[in-house]
């Protein structure tokens, strides 16, 4: 039965690759009966609908790493396990989305995207204690279930019939909710009910069907063409970074051409600049190079794209400049600080960062002061 619903899953792409057609699969129909699965879960195992054959009711999630909405369900998914799991209902979440599809412009909430590997980091660090799917290859499942968004629920009774499918409740914000759609939900079909609502509509970020490669890779051209500056910096212009005064969250990177950590490490700061960038951020390198080795700098920044704003110390007495930005530093480099707008030191980092826990403290940071 999996085999012929996988074919018929490939048979759909096949058909659509042929004639073109980019419209959404459809939602599965109230009625229908749950499409089988064979899926790779971030414990290292596969589950398939077999898996789940003693549960009176299954509930299919559909969800992923990236997406605000999807984060803010985290935890009360994870109390909806808790609470059920003595009634005999069984929670799997899948992840529909296909990372390649997934630009760096729409990380600007997360600290993790959508590759497998990440949502292991993420069912770790988040303690999910329900099967985490990955179905990010071949979209093939998910296309069979139909999700519009993340997060995206489907409730089966014990015939694996679909008795409802929609929003988990009716507002992002815990403290908005008023209807408690899915576990409405799950208790009329536990008491062998119809649900009195069997259908919502459901609010998240759009599930990233394979096939928007393309336009990932013109986005990557266009941050390609911007064009990579590198301006010196004086003693009094060094205090004024280490204010802020920006309005933004400022993440400073103290590097040089002669650091090979430092170098390792500046991919990876661009990455963040540019996921955080069209939020209330910026990421600022400065060279603690000498002002003649400007070429050298600006070489360096152009082959990594750094399109960001980049400093360079503009004077040869490196230690006035050091002490004017923070006189406890010791000058040992890489040297990365992230300073909130009203100049608090949130972050510090002497040495190599870690970048997800680097992301984290941003997003942490930038939430705190301006939920979405």
């Amino acid at each position: 039965m999996n085999r012929i619903l996988l074919a018929l899953g490939l048979l759909f792409v096949s058909c659509a690759v042929a004639r073109g057609i980019d419209s959404l699969p459809p939602t599965l129909a109230l009625g229908s009966p749950a499409p089988d699965f064979d899926l790779p879960g971030v414990d290292g195992r596969n589950y398939s609908l077999e898996d789940f054959a003693g549960a009176k009711v299954l509930v299919v999630v559909f969800t992923c790493n990236h997406c605000p909405t999807a984060q803010y369900y985290e935890e009360r998914i994870k109390r909806l396990v808790v609470d059920y799991r003595d009634r005999g209902v069984a929670l799997v979440a899948i992840s529909p989305n296909d990372p390649k599809s997934v630009r760096l412009d729409e990380l600007g909430y997360t600290d993790l995207s959508d590759t497998f590997e990440e949502m292991k980091v993420r069912a770790n660090h988040r303690e999910f204690n329900f099967p985490y799917l990955y179905d990010g290859d071949t979209e093939l499942v998910s296309k069979q279930y139909g999700p519009v968004v993340t997060p995206h629920a489907f409730v089966f009774d014990s015939a694996r019939k679909l008795q409802y499918v929609g929003r988990i409740d009716n507002a992002e914000r815990i403290q908005y909710v008023t209807s408690h759609d899915l576990r409405d939900a799950i208790d009329a079909v536990l008491e062998g009910k119809t649900p009195a609502v069997r259908e919502t509509k459901v609010v998240g970020c759009s599930v990233k069907w394979a096939g928007k490669e393309d336009g990932v890779r013109r986005y990557l051209e266009e941050l390609a063409a911007e064009p990579v500056t590198v301006d010196y910096v004086d003693a009094a212009a060094m205090e004024a970074l280490r204010k802020n005064g920006s309005g933004k969250l400022r993440l400073v990177n103290f590097w040089a051409t002669w650091c090979g950590p430092c170098l390792t490490e500046f991919p990876e700061l661009v990455t963040i600049s540019r996921m955080y960038r069209n939020r209330d951020f910026e990421f600022v390198s400065v060279a603690a190079n000498y002002p003649d080795e400007q070429p050298d700098v600006l070489k360096f920044l152009k082959r990594q794209q750094a399109s960001n704003r980049n400093l360079l110390f503009g004077v040869p007495d490196k230690y006035r400049l050091i002490e004017a930005f923070d006189g406890g530093w010791n000058g040992a480099l890489p040297y990365t600080v992230l300073i909130d707008p009203d100049g608090k030191l949130v972050y510090k980092q002497l040495g190599a960062i870690d970048p997800v826990e680097l992301r984290r403290m941003i997003v942490r940071t930038l939430n705190e002061r301006k939920p979405w």
